[in-house]
């Protein structure tokens, strides 16, 4: 707030003249200002022989009950009586010793009043009204120079203030240190108060304006923008944390923008049409705005194109992953090569049946995905929770367990999905247990509602395909014994936690694990697929046949309608070397649940 005094305000005179000079001139709305204060008179108050007894008397009172002084018609207030008296009487000690106690009391009320600005603006005025009185009743004294030199500070300051407001409202920051600036003129008052909290508030408001314009920026995309105006905010009030939390705020919006972004131009690709794929490109030409080339979005996002552009939707060993509705992804993906395989076993196999047989040749036009693991126990929850889902041992209370004591596969109650291979509450990360086929189909549904991409179990020829991933031989890794950590089998040197040893087992081999290990605890295949052969056996989607015979030579399902039993393929944990071959599987009830079978999904691309 700007106040003028009649006469001028003390010895800075001269520099505020100068300080306004290079200013706009500024009119000062009513709200903002208070009345110049005019030069102050003493009231005419006669003093006589007679009266002066009693003059002083109501002098002293009123210097006792702080009035001070008054305006020129106030004849009671302590300084104009004493003036009146010392000029009745200029030798008196006493009304000299008196008129400096008020005096001292009247530069007190000022020092008051000017720390008192902060809180009540119009005691600026009062301020001023105080250095009026003093400037009449010690002109020159040291002590009311040195209250005027605060006053005149004080002035500048409120000067200074009302200019940075002024700025500030019409949009002039001055984050380039531009002298017309609000931050210049809020530095300045400071200057002249150090505590001025008037300053501080424009200081602050000039950073939130600061804060504002890159946050306006940023909603546009232009995050460098906003990156220089968070500059420009930072160095305002370099000592709070304002700006490094306005960062925080922007750096996420661009992490969910650029997040947005991929997500977009995926959704794009959802069907690799040459329209979907000029707008996913439209999304990534986007993201490379606002992200760097080397950004694991952006990266995804131009990887996720070239795929759709010259294979299909994906690439040969991609992993992947799909967006779910109800927010997250689902389970990890690798994209299996379209090629060609002989299925089934050779007529001299060591250990074949001719359920495995003829062996015939199939061929995939086009890849498919495939869970790179087993589907988890965690996986598993999600889908339950989300649908409410009662699975087939839940409802019927009881599952198949392996039994330490005995060495043996028994009957247990209160064993469902969320038990491990023991009966045991299940981690996880462990490959979900104690599932029907039906279970399988409904959580393969569910996932493909969430995803909008078709899931489903495997076909059989989907499994040996991948299982083989381009090996012929008996086992996928060859011939013998597995190469160390090639996966989870029947290994003689496995031991049981009560010191049992398999009958039955590879020679040499160890794994460390007696019973189910956590999904990916072992070497993939060369097609970047673990547990293909061992941890747990798996549903397929086909219905059991006894051979190969007019089986599908397409890689389908070969299915009947209303069939009771389903294929598990691939060895387990507690198969026997010959259950673990490349070309093993079995039939068995759609409803049966135990502690060696799992699954996995296929999602087509």
């Amino acid at each position: 707030m700007l106040l003028v005094l009649a006469g001028g305000c003390g010895r800075k005179q001269a520099e505020k003249e100068k300080v306004a000079s290079r200013t706009p001139l500024v009119t000062i709305g009513e709200d903002q200002s208070v009345s110049s204060v005019p030069a102050w008179r003493a009231p005419a108050i006669e003093v006589t022989d007679e009266s002066a007894t009693a003059l002083r008397k109501r002098a002293g009172a009123a210097l006792k009950a702080g009035h001070l002084y008054g305006d020129a018609n106030d004849a009671d207030a302590a300084i104009p009586l004493y003036l009146a008296l010392q000029k009745h009487a200029p030798q008196d000690a006493n009304i000299r010793k008196a008129l400096r106690e008020a005096l001292r009391a009247l530069l007190g009320e000022g020092a008051d009043a000017l720390a008192a600005i902060d809180d009540d603006p119009q005691e600026l005025r009062h301020a001023h009204e105080i250095a009026a009185v003093a400037r009449v009743v010690a002109p020159g004294d040291a002590r009311v120079e040195a209250f005027l030199d605060k006053l005149d500070s004080a002035d500048e300051a409120a000067h200074a203030n009302q200019l940075g407001e002024i700025a500030l409202n019409a949009g002039r920051i001055g984050e380039k240190n531009e002298a017309d600036g609000a931050i210049a003129y809020f530095r300045e008052a400071l200057e002249q108060r150090p505590a001025d909290s008037r300053a501080q508030q424009g200081l602050a408001a000039a950073e939130s304006a600061l804060i504002r314009r890159a946050e306006m920026a940023a909603g546009k995309d232009d995050f460098e923008g906003a990156a220089r105006w968070l500059d420009s905010a930072s160095i305002v009030r370099p000592k709070f944390g304002t700006v490094p939390d306005a960062r925080g705020r922007i750096a996420m919006l661009r992490a969910t923008r650029v997040n947005g972004l991929r997500d977009a131009g995926i959704a794009e690709l959802a069907t690799p049409t040459a329209p979907g794929l000029r707008r996913a490109r439209e999304k990534l030409g986007q993201l490379l705005r606002i992200a760097a080339p080397a950004d694991p979005a952006v990266m995804e996002l131009r990887t996720r194109i070239e795929m759709a552009a010259h294979y299909g939707l994906f690439r040969s060993g991609q992993a992947f992953t799909d967006a779910m509705v109800n927010g997250g992804r689902g389970p990890q993906l690798v994209v299996v090569p379209h090629g060609a395989f002989r299925m089934g076993a050779a007529e001299a196999e060591l250990d074949s049946t001719d359920a495995e047989r003829p062996a015939r040749n199939i061929r995939f036009e086009r890849g498919f995905a495939m869970s790179r693991t087993e589907v988890t126990v965690a996986e598993f929850r999600r889908f339950v929770r989300a649908t409410g889902h009662r699975a087939r041992a839940s409802r019927r209370g009881y599952s198949t367990i392996y039994d330490e004591r005995s060495g043996n596969f028994v009957r247990a109650g209160n064993v469902d999905w969320q038990s491990d291979y023991v009966g045991r509450p299940a981690a996880d990360d462990m490959p979900v247990l104690h599932v029907s086929v039906g279970d399988a189909t409904r959580y393969a549904e569910w996932l493909s509602e969430q995803t909008g991409q078709r899931y489903r179990l495997p076909s059989e020829a989907e499994f040996e395909y991948a299982l083989r991933a381009g090996n012929q031989s008996r086992y996928p890794w060859g011939e013998g014994s597995p190469p160390a950590r090639a996966g989870n089998v029947t290994g003689a040197n496995d031991v049981s936690p009560g010191g049992r040893r398999w009958t039955n087992a590879f020679a040499g081999y160890g794994d460390g694990a007696w019973g189910p290990a956590p999904v990916g605890s072992y070497q993939p295949n060369r097609w970047g697929v673990h547990d293909l052969a061992g941890n747990v056996s798996e549903w397929v989607e086909d219905c059991w046949h006894s051979s190969y015979r007019r089986a599908p030579r397409d890689g389908r399902s070969w299915v009947n309608p209303g069939c009771r039993n389903q294929v598990i393929r691939g060895g387990s944990w507690a198969n026997s070397p010959a259950h673990t071959r490349s070309a093993w599987r079995q039939g068995t009830d759609i409803n049966n649940t135990n502690a060696r079978v799992g699954f996995r999904l296929v999602r087509e691309i």
